[in-house]
């Protein structure tokens, strides 16, 4: 790791990502704040069109500065899509600065938006871990698990509105099926006859139904006291 000057405002230190350039002092919107350096690498040529590594810094269609030497303080500074620096390109003079687009405060991290190409070819294949997308993530997780305890609440209550369905069902075929006497017993009579067909009075009954009983006949060999 490169010595840095306590008169610079910022140092290296570890971060999300790995290590990264952090402020040590308040450093104000519009500062430029460190410069990205390397050797210059001409398209041109075959040997340098040859060089690959994730530190090369385009300045326009010829020229590239290859930051991935140790002394590139710059080459540290993280990606961020919500950044609070940008880099300053000046490709006339063929060097880049890399300057505050908001107020920093001690002890944050400073970064700046790498741009599409390099963003596509290193950070979406693994997952962008800068601030801005760690916060998209956790908001997208907490809506997944909200709608995933909603849904679940939902088939609940569906499942008890079912069940307390059927119960009413259950409840309406049980009465169907109760027998309607009226109130009285199995055994009792029916609108005031009894199921043998007769009207509440005994066969035996029937034989005094006119109220006449015949008269006893006298025996033989005797007569009645009133001939005496």
């Amino acid at each position: 790791m490169p010595a840095i000057s306590p008169n610079k405002p910022y140092r290296v230190g570890r971060s999300r990502t790995g290590l990264g350039l952090f402020a040590t002092k308040p450093i104000k919107k519009g500062t430029k704040i460190v410069r990205y350096f390397g050797p210059l690498l001409d398209c041109r040529k075959k040997k340098d069109d040859a060089v690959e590594n994730k530190y090369l810094f385009e300045l326009n269609g010829r020229w590239t500065i290859d930051g991935s030497v140790r002394e590139n303080v710059a080459r540290y500074i993280n990606h961020a899509c919500k950044p609070n620096a940008e880099s300053d390109v000046r490709p006339r003079k063929r060097k880049v600065f890399i300057r505050a687009i908001k107020n920093i405060e001690p002890g944050e991290e400073i970064n700046y938006d790498y741009g599409t190409d390099y963003f596509k070819a290193y950070l979406k294949p693994i997952g962008c871990k800068c601030d801005a997308c760690e916060k998209k993530r956790k908001k997208e997780r907490a809506e997944a698990r909200a709608e995933k305890l909603r849904l679940k609440a939902k088939a609940e209550r569906k499942a008890l509105k079912k069940a307390e369905k059927a119960a009413k069902a259950g409840e309406k075929l049980k009465q169907k099926l109760k027998p309607q006497l009226n109130g009285k017993s199995n055994g009792a009579g029916l609108n005031g006859r009894h199921l043998n067909g007769h009207g509440g009075k005994s066969i035996k009954a029937t034989s005094a139904t006119s109220g006449i009983f015949a008269k006893p006949k006298a025996r033989p060999g005797r007569e009645s006291s009133a001939s005496a």
